[in-house]
This record gives C-alpha cells, sequence and structure tokens, in this order.
C-alpha cells in the first residue's frame, strides 16, 4: 500500500461520498467501524480488501494503515473506539454483520457530535458496545497474493471476473503447473482457488449492484452461467436476494 498518514483519533461522524470517491490510506491510533448506510464500501489493507453493503460493517482494528473507496452514492458512517474497546477482541479487519437494531444503534451514534459526553451517548455507546459483541463475523475477505505466479493469476482475474478458464489454463498463461498454484492458494491466501475465485466475484457483484447495473447483467460480468445460478450463491452467502442491495 502507498505511504500512509496518521490521524491519531478515529473520528465518528457521517460523510456523503460521490461513486468512485477514495479516501487515501491512512492509519489511526483508535479502532474503527466502517459502515455504509447506502451504497457499498471498500477497505483495503496490504493483506486484502473488505467489502460491506448495508447490512455489514467493517471492523478496523489500531494501527491498521487502510483506504477507503466508495461504490455507488456511499453514506458512510464512521465510528472511532479507543484502543481499550475491542468487544471481539479482532486484531485484523474483519466484516461484522449488522442486525436491524445495531444499525439503528450506528446511525444514532453518528448522528451526535463526537465530543458529545452526555449520560445519554454514554448509554448508546455502551448498548453499541454490546451489540458489537453479538455480532456474528462474515468471511467476505479477498486476500491479496504476495507470490509472483500467483499475483499473475489474480491480476487476470480481476481484470475478468468472468473470465472462466481452469486453473490448468491461467497457469499456462503466468508460467506455472496447477498443483503449484493450487498449493499456493491454500498457502498463500488460505484458501482454495474455486473460494477465491467465488470471493471475487462476489466482491465485484456487491460494486456492480450498487451502480444499480440489473442482476441479470451482474450474473453475466461476474462470470454465473445464470441470473438463478447467481442469485442463489449471493442468497446463500449474504442471506438476502442480490436486489436487496442496489440503491433506493
Amino acid at each position: 500500500m502507498q505511504e500512509s498518514r496518521h490521524q491519531p483519533t478515529a473520528p465518528t461522524r457521517t460523510r456523503r461520498l460521490a461513486p468512485g470517491t477514495a479516501i487515501d490510506a491512512h492509519r489511526h491510533d483508535d479502532h474503527q467501524i466502517a459502515y455504509a448506510g447506502r451504497g457499498v464500501v471498500a477497505v483495503t489493507t496490504d493483506a486484502g480488501s473488505w467489502v460491506a453493503p448495508a447490512n455489514r460493517a467493517i471492523w478496523i482494528p489500531a494501527g491498521s494503515v487502510h483506504a477507503h473507496q466508495a461504490h455507488g452514492e456511499l453514506r458512510l458512517h464512521l465510528i472511532g473506539l479507543p484502543a481499550a474497546d475491542n468487544p471481539l477482541g479482532l486484531d485484523e479487519p474483519t466484516v461484522l454483520s449488522v442486525s436491524p437494531l445495531l444499525r439503528e444503534l450506528i446511525l444514532a451514534y453518528t448522528r451526535t457530535p463526537q465530543d458529545d459526553d452526555s449520560p445519554e451517548r454514554a448509554r448508546l455507546r455502551a448498548v453499541l458496545l454490546d451489540q458489537l459483541r453479538a455480532s456474528p463475523q462474515r468471511p467476505l475477505h479477498l486476500p491479496a497474493p504476495t507470490v509472483p505466479h500467483l499475483k499473475a493469476v489474480c491480476e487476470l482475474l480481476h481484470a475478468d471476473p468472468a473470465d472462466t478458464r481452469t486453473l490448468a489454463a491461467l497457469g499456462r498463461a503466468v508460467g506455472a503447473s496447477d498443483r503449484t498454484l493450487s498449493r499456493l492458494f491454500r498457502t498463500d491466501l488460505g484458501m482454495t482457488f474455486p473460494q477465491w475465485r467465488t470471493q471475487l466475484r462476489l466482491s465485484h457483484a456487491l460494486v456492480l449492484l450498487a451502480e444499480n447495473t440489473p442482476v441479470t447483467a451482474v450474473a453475466h460480468q461476474c462470470g454465473w452461467s445464470s441470473a438463478s445460478a447467481f442469485i442463489d450463491v449471493f442468497h446463500r452467502a449474504f442471506g438476502h436476494t442480490p436486489g436487496t442491495y442496489q440503491s433506493a
């Protein structure tokens, strides 16, 4: 990741960002929660990227160098928490499930000034932390490769998520055997090739849906054989159909 700036205090506020807008690489001494009340937010670190629509939030641990990217018209809610407040004990970025109650708590907490030390806001914060402790973690992480041959394969698929070539065919394109690449996916990225490609396609699908791309077109552009196949995988991953994630 590019050289980053140091912003000691993680802000608690709401920001509206136009599609494609980025917040450059930076780090805080505090933890931070990033939640998209509208649109989709992507958080990128050297270790990979995390994408979150409106029923997910991203936990960013203190000290993590990260950048934000807006997809669709983004209403970004940011909550800063002191390094001592780590309700889930997480030391790496993680996607969390956001219940209807947690969503309302995030919206309410980011509507009040960061320097508000009223008892009412303290109680709101306490309930917010309780809800975070109960939030399930969701595996929506797209790890970044560090090995040259694996980087080359992943770059090909990033350029065209609909690429249906087998690992053997991709290996021929980058000068590596499918056996070597299969091993590298497990050792370098911690998942199999099909798992990684599915994560890539789901992440890309969230971006396209935030831009109001029709579901059938999203399925085609992300490499699914049909809209129904895409909807099935999407529903199993997120618990809702793709249309839920499109901007109103």
